[in-house]
This record gives C-alpha cells, structure tokens and sequence, in this order.
C-alpha cells in the first residue's frame, strides 16, 4: 500500500510540475490608492496601483481602479462602494480588491485613507456580507490589522500589511507585495506561477529584510487570513509554501486557499478548464486537511485515505495515464507481494 501510495504520489508531483502553474482561473481586479498626504508618498502609492494595473492588463482582468484619476463629483468612497456591489455576484471567477495608502487606528474603528471620506472596515464588511465569490483582499495601509477579524469569511482571503491598529507608521508591505506580482523571485514553489501565498510570503520577507539592513525595529507584521477564523498566520510560520508551525491551541494554519489564488502565470502555461480546476482545488484542500490529521489517524489509516484522493487528483490532469499508472503501479505491488509469499514458502536448501 506504501509503495503504491509513493509511486503515485510522485507522478502526480511530476505532472503538477508540468502544469501546476498553468491553471490559474481569471480574476477581477477592484484597486483603490488612497490619499498621500505629502508628495513622496502620493508618487509611492501610484507606483504602487500602477504595477496592479499593469497586472490587470497582462492578465486581461477586469478591472476597475479608483484613486488615479482626478477627483469627480462621485467621491472614491462612493466610487468603491458601487464596484463593490456591481461585483460581489456570484461566480468562480476570484475578485481581487487592493487597498493601497495610509490607515488609521481609534478605539474600535479602522479606516483607509480615501481623498474625502475615508472607509471603515466596519462599512467594507457590511458591503461584502452577502457576496457569494470567491474573494482576496490585500490591505497594504498602516494600522490595517483591524481589517482581517472584520473581513474574515468562507472562501475569502484576508491579506493586511499590519497585525493591529496600533501599528500606525508608513507600511512598505505595498511596495514589496506589487513588486512581486510579476517577479520570477517571488515563484517560491519554482511551478512558474506566482500565487497569492508567495506574493504575501516574499513581501513580509522583504519587509523584514529592510528592518534587518537598516537596523531599525519593524513597525509592521503582516497577517495572512484564508480559512475564516479571523486570526491570521505571519509569515515567519511557513517553510517555502507550507505552514510548519503549530498555532497556539493547534488553531489551523493558512496558506491552502491563497496558494490556489494565481495572480501571475509565467511562460509555457497550460490551461485547465474551469470546472477541472475547481475540483483540483477542492481535492487539494482535503489533502491539505487529511495531512494535518496524519498522527491522529496513524500511519497506515493515513495511506489509505490519501492514496484515492491522489489518484483523483492525477485523474484530473491526465486521465488515462493516471489510470495506466495505478493499474502498473497495482500489478508491481501484487507480483512484489506474490515473489514474497513465493520465496516464503521455498524449502530450505542444503548447504
């Protein structure tokens, strides 16, 4: 059983790196670049939301960007709002919504900085209540902490520059998070894609790295949200892609669902159709479950839920090889076991 289990386990990591990279879905793009309040930092925030545009274009997303163009008559909160509304609708399609600027922390009340009004996590989360889509929020301000717990829910992702109000000073996370968008460096995994897993994962390390060089203490700590809990995962809890350390009560750890969230697709792609990607993600996600009950569940109780799911899981890339696979793989174990039971039985010989 172990070894049918490796030998499929290897082909499907053989196949997956092939095309794993390749089977992003589309996203939407919503980007709002909030209010600079001194020259440096407007020029550093339109940089910023001008990489995420460029994304959009090479990604052909639709996308929607306030905070660019000169002020009109609707303000950018009213502007954000409506975006919002047109575009929490139900579909498998990703919405990406990208708050880039400075934030502000007071007693129980988080806001973005917008030109005129500001926006509250408290008003974001009323207006995402009833969205039925799959959701990424990046919120790169300051003091943007507050925004996971109100923002967390199934099947969104929650990705905020600071892990409280009460870090209050200049964020660069939105610096190093739109400079990874399209950065070979930030291919963590080496599958020629870049998810939302690594563009947080390279941002945070990047933000740590300049506190490090420049000797100074760090004033932001990111927080990644994408199972619901509103609690976050930092990013010094991943090895490569793959939380290893174990939260405080064994609260589960992130970084499943924003690894399925593609956001840049290097060359030699190869695409997957839709439905087939949505039943990759959700085989990918009960792998990832079964795994964290692998000591509960004992060695060999373990194979023997795993080695189904990862034949589906090959199923869905090649199917016929897949099934090829297993038969060959099922015949070497059965003539491994026959020569076994057949050198078992052989009677001694003289010597």
């Amino acid at each position: 059983m172990k070894l049918l289990f490796y030998l499929v386990f290897a082909f499907v990591h053989l196949l997956a790196s092939v095309t794993r990279a390749e089977q992003a879905a589309p996203i939407e793009l919503i980007i709002a670049v909030g209010a600079g309040g001194a020259p440096e930092y407007e020029q550093s925030f339109r940089e910023w939301g001008e990489r995420w545009q460029r994304l959009g274009e090479i990604a052909r997303a639709n996308t929607t960007v306030i905070g660019l163009s000169p002020k009109s008559e609707t303000s950018d909160l009213d502007q954000f709002k409506t975006a919002i509304t047109a575009k929490k609708t139900k579909t498998d399609t990703a919405l990406v919504i990208v708050l880039i600027g400075h934030g502000t922390h007071l007693k129980q009340s988080s806001k973005f900085n917008l030109r005129g009004p500001d926006l509250s996590d408290q008003d974001m989360a009323a207006w995402l209540n009833d969205a039925t889509r799959p959701i990424a929020i990046v919120q790169n301000a300051s003091a943007s902490g507050p925004f996971l717990k109100s923002l967390a829910s199934a099947n969104r992702i929650v990705i905020t520059a600071t892990r409280s109000g009460n870090e209050q000073n200049y964020a660069r996370f939105g610096d190093f998070f739109s400079n990874a968008l399209t950065n070979s460096e930030a291919d963590l995994d080496h599958d020629d894609a870049i998810s939302m897993l690594e563009a947080f994962l390279f941002a945070s390390n990047r933000v740590a790295r300049f506190y490090d060089q420049e000797s100074r203490l760090a004033t932001e700590h990111s927080l990644l949200d994408d199972n619901g809990d509103g609690l976050g995962t930092p990013a010094n809890f991943f090895r490569g892609i793959r939380a290893v350390k174990s939260a405080k009560d064994n609260v589960a750890l992130d970084g499943m669902r924003s690894h399925q969230v593609i956001l840049f697709q290097l060359p030699g792609h190869v695409s997957l159709p839709e439905s087939v990607r949505a039943q990759r993600d959700a085989l990918e996600r009960q792998i990832n479950q079964l795994r964290l009950q692998k000591k509960k569940l004992g060695e060999e109780a373990y194979y023997l839920a795993l080695e189904p799911l990862m034949l589906q899981l090959a199923r869905l890339y090649h199917p016929e090889e897949a099934d090829a696979s297993a038969s060959d793989n099922a015949s070497v174990e059965e003539s491994t076991s026959s020569e076994t039971v057949e050198n078992d039985t052989q009677p001694p010989t003289d010597p």
